[in-house]
């Protein structure tokens, strides 16, 4: 990413902390000169060792007998280090990688837990990351601890598993403003594990089987009253019109017979054969009466 996407306020800080606006001086003028001199008499062996070369992805910090050379980091390219009177830093640009061990962490609901997680960032002011702080990743990686373990203190179990990803950018924010003196840019902070105890995992384990559980008796209790409605519009139909009744019977046989091939003996009501044949339910039994 091109430091001049960073805000405005981030590219002003490179041009504000650790400058100092003081000229050399009467004597720091003659130091230059004797350097300058002594690297023309010492040409062209001292070209070799003036001449530095600065890669893309780096920036160098240029002191000139202990102050900041040019109010701002050089390079890439070469850059001209004048022997006895300039030392220079290098500061790498590139995104790095922050991984956090595991920390034991307290939670709001007294759970003991370990999280560990990763951090990037990246340095977009090497004046600042040079002047303002011994060693930067050092203090970012401290720093980072330290975040984690009090942003989680202050959260439940409960919120840690299921958002990560507000935790993430809330931790994300108290780095990002803590290192801005630092010339540090805060790119992601990313929460990789949670670890809880095994007992507290069996709880929770049967804690969610249990609400499962209870979850599925209820849509059986609901599947059944559902049943038992349509069951009883059903049979409300039915006693309307008794033939329905004996096709409905019927049609439950036929769907036995086609699933499972087996003999089934069924009980036939007598007035089913009313109309097929000639025979009538009720001649027949006028004529059993009279015999």
């Amino acid at each position: 990413m091109d430091p001049g996407a960073f805000s405005p306020e981030k590219q002003d800080k490179e041009n504000l902390v650790g400058i100092n606006s003081k000229q050399l001086g009467v004597c720091g003028w003659i130091l230059f000169f004797l350097s300058f001199l002594l690297m023309i008499i010492t040409f062209p062996i001292s070209i070799w060792m003036c001449l530095k070369i600065i890669k893309e992805y780096e920036r160098a910090v240029v002191f000139r007998l202990g102050r900041i050379q040019a109010g701002k980091a050089k390079g890439p390219g070469l850059i001209l280090v004048l022997p006895c009177i300039d030392v220079f830093v290098k500061v790498d640009l590139r995104t790095f990688t922050c991984n956090i061990p595991p920390q034991e962490i307290l939670t709001r609901d007294s759970v003991t837990t370990q999280v560990d997680g990763v951090v990037y960032y990246r340095i977009y002011s090497a004046v600042s990351a040079v002047a303002n702080v011994n060693d930067v990743h050092k203090a970012t990686f401290l720093l980072a601890q330290t975040t984690l373990r009090n942003v989680l203190g202050t959260q439940t179990l409960s919120q840690i598993l299921t958002g990560r990803e507000e935790i993430a950018h809330s931790i994300q924010t108290l780095l990002d403003d803590a290192t801005e003196l630092w010339g540090i840019w805060v790119a992601r902070v990313e929460i990789k594990d949670v670890r809880i105890p095994v007992l507290l995992q069996r709880s929770m384990a049967a804690e969610a089987e249990a609400t499962r559980e209870a979850r599925a008796r209820v849509l059986a209790a609901e599947g059944e009253m559902n049943a038992s409605k349509s069951m009883r519009s059903a049979s409300m139909v039915l006693s309307e019109s008794p033939i329905a009744l004996q096709l409905r019977y019927l049609q439950t046989l036929t769907t036995i017979a086609t699933e499972k091939n087996s003999t089934i003996i069924f009980p036939l009501p007598i007035n089913i054969l009313e109309g097929i044949g000639g025979v009538n339910y009720n001649n027949h039994q006028k004529v059993s009466n009279r015999s």
